[in-house]
């Protein structure tokens, strides 16, 4: 590692937190094994030994990596472009009832929208997926993000909880809560019935997978650095997909050959896009992993895309 940014127990400050390059890449592929629970507290804590300076203490190197919410603030909840809720949604086949953030753009209230659900990493609903959810609203769609915790609770405030918490769910469970996710936004008076789907790592592999699952309702899918589904599966999709990686993320690319061939084959429209020098979780504006030129890049194609599929016509 190149810079100590972990010197002391306190807080980060969002101010001067180093960008990924100040890190040993090593060290930055522990902690997304980590953050994906391929290993665990102890295990990133003796293999990350070997990457920092003498005296660091492993709480300061875990803060340093660590989201800060802080820094999750793009659009503000009380931005008067947009109007926010908390609302609830039926999931007789998922979790029962489910909880998620509505954004929508400000304005006449009879006006409709494309709609887009987005879909949070392996943690719940935190902040920075909520912000998501706001820059959608601000580029003019009803966007829904969910919270696939609400049956344990609700995003509990801390991502390692949050993570955990996540584990506990069932899989079938969860992927039932998002198609009702998406099929109570293709059915929301604001809605204009032309759905898009979002999604940044677990969020990302289910993207596609309601892209596969529910066809007629997700007109466009935008997966980052998610699990792709099984080749087999492919034909099924009825929507456009655009598809953003970081060369750094050797986990997920391994899989992107196959699927991008299975698209081609089964006639899908599709843009893939990877990112030189970015890792897994380049879009995270609150992470270390942050690459502020890529994220906005991608953001870029992600709304350009969605109006293409959910607003021509």
């Amino acid at each position: 590692m190149s810079a100590d940014p972990a010197a002391s127990e306190s807080p980060v400050d969002p101010a001067v937190r180093p960008p990924a390059s100040a890190y040993d890449q090593r060290l930055l592929d522990l902690y997304d094994d980590l953050a994906h629970s391929r290993i665990d507290r102890r295990t990133f804590t003796r293999r990350a030994a070997a990457f920092v300076a003498a005296g660091v203490g492993t709480e300061a190197l875990l803060n340093a990596l660590a989201p800060n919410y802080a820094l999750a603030q793009q659009v503000k909840p009380d931005d008067p472009r947009i109007q926010t809720e908390y609302v609830t949604y039926k999931s007789p086949k998922g979790g029962g009832e489910i909880r998620g953030l509505l954004a929508m753009p400000a304005g006449e209230a009879e006006a409709k929208f494309p709609a887009v659900l987005v879909i949070h990493e392996n943690r719940g609903l935190n902040p920075y997926i909520e912000d998501v959810a706001r820059r959608l609203a601000v580029a003019g769609c009803v966007a829904l993000a969910p919270d696939a915790l609400t049956p344990l609770g609700g995003y509990p405030g801390n991502d390692d909880e949050g993570r955990t918490m996540q584990q506990k769910r069932d899989g079938e469970e969860m992927t039932e809560d998002f198609i009702a996710g998406a099929q109570w936004l293709d059915s929301h008076a604001r809605s204009t019935g032309k759905v898009g789907v979002v999604g940044f790592c677990f969020g990302g592999g289910m993207a596609n997978t309601l892209a596969v699952r529910i066809p007629k309702v997700i007109d466009a899918a935008v997966p980052y650095y998610g699990r792709q589904p099984d080749a087999a599966d492919v034909s099924k999709i009825d929507a456009a997909i655009q598809i953003h990686n970081a060369a750094l993320d050797e986990r997920i690319l391994a899989g992107a050959p196959a699927y991008e061939a299975a698209l081609k084959k089964a006639g899908v429209p599709f843009e893939t896009y990877v990112y030189e020098g970015a890792n897994h979780g380049f879009h995270n504006d609150t992470t270390p992993r942050y690459d502020a030129e890529d994220a906005k890049l991608a953001w870029e194609r992600t709304i350009a895309f969605f109006n293409k599929h959910l607003k021509a016509g």
